[in-house]
């Protein structure tokens, strides 16, 4: 693994984990969203995450042939979480039905904001993996001195 390739891993990481943020953020914003476009309450968000292979399709090639493939991270998908709306009664909300139950988006805050600390220790290791490479590299220019 060369230093393009450890720099190209760790961009990968940095990348998926500000989508993650950016959608853990819009479901935080969106946590009170009983009426969307679509209709309904806002449905919570989640990003699946999978492995890409980094660099040219060349050198992949080689490298997968060789067991020495580099791989990174990519968002592949962001999915609708399926788990049942919160539903209380409040028949003075304006989304009330008929029995005065209004239903609210199934998100759990608390959820969230652990999500996001998680996203952001991920993100937090991703840049030392890149500092660390800098600094191997410069250390590498200092020997050629």
């Amino acid at each position: 693994m060369g230093l393009d390739s450890a720099f190209a891993v760790s961009a990968s990481g940095l990348d998926a984990q500000r989508a993650r943020l950016a959608v853990i953020s819009s479901n935080l914003a969106n946590v009170q969203s009983t009426r969307t476009p679509e209709g309904g309450p806002y449905r919570r968000r989640d990003i699946v995450l999978t492995a890409a292979p980094q660099g040219e399709p060349f050198d992949d090639a080689m490298a997968s042939q060789l067991g020495d493939l580099d791989r990174g991270v990519e968002v592949s998908a962001v999915v609708l979480d399926q788990r049942p709306f919160k539903t209380l009664y409040d028949p003075s909300h304006p989304d009330a039905d008929q029995d005065g139950y209004v239903q609210y988006p199934n998100i759990n805050p608390m959820e969230e904001m652990v999500n996001m600390m998680s996203a952001l220790r991920s993100y937090e290791a991703n840049v030392t993996a890149v500092n660390a490479t800098k600094t191997m590299a410069m250390k590498a220019l200092e020997i050629g001195r």
